[in-house]
Formats: structure tokens, sequence, C-alpha cells
């Protein structure tokens, strides 16, 4: 009688508490046209591109001839910016259009170029004003993005403006336990379109993915694995409501024996 009770009054109100999750409750980018690798567009060199922050120095054999082009940044109390002792030097913005508005030089497209066209094209320019000029041109705002089933995740900023996929989820701290190995996806966007694709982490080809080398903007997600899905539907108050569930459940039990 007792195991009776247990099935008709229990079972029903266990099973509702330790129901599994549904994993369209909580992965991202499920309805997305996911992308063969060699079709997202790949750029084996930096592009530039609009909202990107440039900084450039220009130098030469002439101190007093560039220094027109060089602008220190400028607090609102008109003193000079300074971060860890050194002085943040003055970003460009890359605009809708592509183009920067440099000091004498006025707009310059330098949008859709890599940085040795954008610097030859810089040098070009100066020559008019300045003999044998020198262009350095970083890029200030390279950042790439990791979330998901990471251990650390969020937005990264890359100074080196070169890096991988792995380099990228370690700067996240890795993946979790519960982090999907065989369906890291990619998105990046092209030209004002947002592109999908993905990597197999479980398979040493990832390391030869024309998309291994990520740029800028570009957003790593790692979904969770089913281990994952499954517990999101638990609650940390279950196991004392079981435990009360099954203490009435004696109880009735001992009284209708």
């Amino acid at each position: 009688m007792k195991l009776k009770v247990f099935y008709i009054i229990i079972l029903p109100v266990v099973i509702s508490f330790t129901s599994c999750g549904s994993s369209k409750e909580i992965v991202y980018f499920q309805d997305e046209i996911i992308e063969k690798n060699d079709q997202i567009p790949t750029e084996s060199e930096l592009i530039y591109k609009p909202n990107d922050l440039l900084t450039i120095v220009v130098s030469g054999l002439d101190p007093e001839a560039v220094k027109p082009f060089n602008l220190p940044v400028i607090a609102n109390n008109n003193s000079l910016i300074k971060a860890q002792g050194e002085l943040k030097m003055q970003t460009y913005l890359v605009d809708l259009n592509g183009f920067i508005e440099f000091p004498v030089l006025g707009n310059i497209k330098l949008g859709g170029l890599s940085r040795s066209q954008a610097t030859q094209l810089l040098k070009t320019k100066l020559e008019d004003y300045i003999k044998d000029p020198i262009v350095n041109i970083r890029l200030a705002n390279f950042t790439v993005t990791v979330l998901g089933e990471v251990n650390n995740p969020g937005t990264f900023t890359v100074e080196d403006e070169r890096i991988s996929l792995i380099e990228a989820i370690g700067l996240a701290g890795d993946l979790t336990i519960y982090g999907k190995r065989e369906n890291v996806f990619l998105i990046r966007e092209d030209n004002g379109i947002k592109r999908f694709t993905k990597f197999d982490l479980t398979s040493i080809k990832v390391v030869n993915s024309p998309n291994y080398y990520l740029t800028q903007n570009d957003v790593i997600y790692i979904e969770p694995n089913k281990a994952k899905v499954r517990s999101s539907s638990y609650n940390q108050n279950n196991v004392i409501i079981i435990s009360a569930v099954a203490t009435l459940a004696t109880i009735i039990a001992i009284l209708i024996k």
C-alpha cells in the first residue's frame, strides 16, 4: 500500500521538480544559418573598419615639422592624460564611410585598407610637408568577445592586434566542463552582415582553419552541453521541497496503514 501511495502521490511531484531543461531556453543563436569555415570572409592581414580607433604617430628628421601631425590627448582640465606613466596618444575614429579626420591633411579614407596600405597612403600625403616621414599606425580597440561556457566570459582588448581562437579562449579562462567543445561558434561582421561559422575543438584540424586567427570585434560563443541544459531547470530549493514531500508521504503511508 505504501508503494502504491508513493507512485500515485509522490512520484509525479518528484518528476516535476527534476524534469530536464530545454536547450531552446538557454542556448544562444539557435536560428542562425551556420556557414562552412571556408565561406566566412577570412582576412590574412588586419583591415581597418568603421568604428575602429587608430593611433597614428608621425616622425621625421625635423621634430618641428612633425609636430602638427602628433596631437596629444587633452583632459577636461587641460592637463595631459597619463596611463601607467605614459601619455595616451590621440585616437582617430574611422567613420561609417571609412574616413578619419587627420591634422592638416583633412579627411583621409583608411577604412578597407590594410596597415601597410594605410601607412603608405599617409606617407605619400605627408611627403609634401615632411622629408622622409615615418608613420606608425596601431589599432587601439582591437577587441574580441568570448561568451557562454567559459570560466571568465567578457570582452578582451588585444594589444598586439593578432590573436588565435585558442588564445582568445585562454583569455576567457578556458571552457568549463559544461562547454560543448565540438560546437564553438564564431560570429563575424562583414560589411554590416553578421556571419556564423563553427569550430570543433576536439580536432587538431582546428589550427588549420582559415578563420583560426580572429579579427577585431569577433565574437566566440561556447554552447552548453546536455548536462548543463538539464541542470538549468534545477532549483536549489528542490532538495528541501522533495524532502518535505517524502516526509509527508511517509506520514500518509503510516496513517493509512
